[in-house]
């Protein structure tokens, strides 16, 4: 288990203290939340920007899509 500490402003806090949202498993739910709408996200720009690809991509286009992929994805977690 990981510790960590934020700085919020003393409205905020006290509100999310409040909600009940300061607790351990309810900040875990929240990131598990926004992590998740980020890869929704992100499926989302993909497709759209597949979809506006006039000519449909060869297999070897689409193997190598498939294979910069990891790539990719390790580069956004790293930033």
């Amino acid at each position: 288990m990981t510790e960590v500490t934020a700085t919020l402003p003393d409205d905020l806090a006290q509100q999310a203290r409040e909600a009940g949202l300061l607790r351990p498993e309810a900040l875990a739910a929240l990131l598990r939340k926004a992590m998740s709408e980020g890869r929704v996200e992100r499926l989302v720009s993909t497709l759209d920007k597949l979809a506006a690809i006039k000519s449909p991509l060869t297999e070897e286009e689409i193997a190598t899509e498939i294979e910069a992929a990891p790539t990719e994805r390790r580069a956004r977690k790293a930033q």
